[in-house]
């Protein structure tokens, strides 16, 4: 059995004099240097065989997320803030918005433990901390996957069916608490060793499941992990964002021939702005499931190469690079809704004239735009 000891004091090194990767020809401190005995099995070997990033890097590191950190946790309180305390927010739409911000606040949540891990240049609480920075992690990523994927459920409910097709408060409730229980499996059986386990990888200055152990166990568990918090949602995503585009056409088709049959240019103008605001807002929803991809598909590589391929190509450092696209799209997403999403938009200025990031002349048409959306179809946009 493994000392679970969480007194592991690492030693700060705030100067080294050797660089490099592969430390075979170097008289320098290999990664894991400053890790006790009893802590040492949780560091995979392949890890243990790099030269431990100068102190320069720790410090880049913590200092970017330092910045995410806060330009993060601002933007996520923010959206937070809006759809709890103004009222005409507080629609089932826009509660999968403000789950969405929980799970990136989450997200933010771990980022002051990284900084004060890239201080000492370890896992500063030792197994406890590296347990609850992998947890966090684990729910922050596979809760704003599949959020994602409900998003593009109430776009195409919203969308393809606006009369009778939109989630009450109660289904939106649920569908949450089910963002949160499909997140639970693979975040707590790592924490309790029941299947795999929160290891320190890279720089050992962050903690993930462990993908680096050899075995049919750990090949299976990285497999289901994948599907479960990878495939699925994106699976899900595509097929709703798919016939949302299919009705989209469909209708502009069908104005197209009603409008020649009534020979005039275009039905569009006047009848169909209710259409082109879900549209739009979907849009922006598809932008920040791009923006995810765009985020966790490095990571997703990271893990299948660690577990199945030659690992010659994953350093510590190319290990920490997506890692940092991760905590980058919980910083953004919140912007993203803030600037493109009129309510939120106008609400927040409303609250905060300060925050005048936006532009009067942009304002003032964002308004306008929102005065016509008073309609009950329109209570219901996220």
């Amino acid at each position: 059995m493994l000392n679970n000891d969480t007194s592991l004091p690492p030693i700060a090194l705030l100067y080294r004099s050797v660089s490099g990767d592969l430390g075979i020809d170097h008289g320098g401190e290999r990664l894991g240097w400053n890790v006790p005995a009893d802590y040492m099995d949780f560091v995979h070997p392949h890890w243990r065989q790099y030269l431990a990033p100068q102190a320069y890097q720790h410090f880049l590191l913590g200092l970017i997320y330092a910045v995410i950190f806060i330009v993060g946790l601002f933007g996520n309180i923010l959206v937070l803030w809006a759809f709890f305390t103004v009222k005409s927010l507080r629609t089932p739409s826009n509660l999968f918005v403000a789950n969405l911000a929980l799970f990136d606040t989450l997200m933010m949540s771990k980022l002051p433990l990284f900084v004060l891990n890239s201080v000492v240049e370890g896992q500063y609480f030792g197994k406890i901390g590296c347990d609850i920075f992998g947890l966090f992690g684990s729910y922050s990523g596979m809760g704003a996957a599949i959020t994602n994927a409900a998003i593009a459920f109430d776009r195409y409910r919203t969308i393809a069916f606006p009369l009778d097709g939109r989630l009450g408060m109660k289904q939106a409730t649920m569908l949450v608490i089910g963002t949160w229980l499909y997140a639970t499996p693979f975040s707590i059986l790592p924490l309790v060793g029941l299947w795999s386990r929160y290891v320190p990888e890279a720089y050992l200055t962050t903690c993930s499941f462990d993908y680096m152990k050899e075995g049919k166990n750990t090949q299976l568990f990285v497999m289901c992990i994948f599907a479960w918090s990878y495939v699925i949602p994106l699976l899900m995503i595509a097929l709703f964002y798919s016939r949302i585009l299919s009705q989209v056409r469909m209708h502009e088709k069908m104005l197209k021939e009603q409008a020649k049959r009534m020979n005039v240019q275009s039905l569009s103008q006047g009848q169909d702005k209710d259409k082109s605001v879900e549209i739009r807002i979907a849009k922006v929803a598809i932008g920040i499931v791009i923006l995810f991809i765009c985020a966790w598909t490095p990571y997703a590589m990271v893990a299948m190469m660690g577990c199945f391929s030659d690992r010659v190509f994953l350093t510590p450092t190319m290990s920490m690079l997506p890692a940092v696209a991760c905590k980058t799209v919980a910083c953004i997403d919140p912007w993203i809704y803030a600037i493109n999403h009129p309510r939120f938009r106008a609400e927040i200025q409303k609250k905060i004239p300060w925050l005048c990031i936006f532009g009067k002349e942009s304002e003032s048409s964002e308004t306008s735009s929102v005065g016509t959306e008073k309609s009950n179809v329109k209570e219901e946009s996220a």
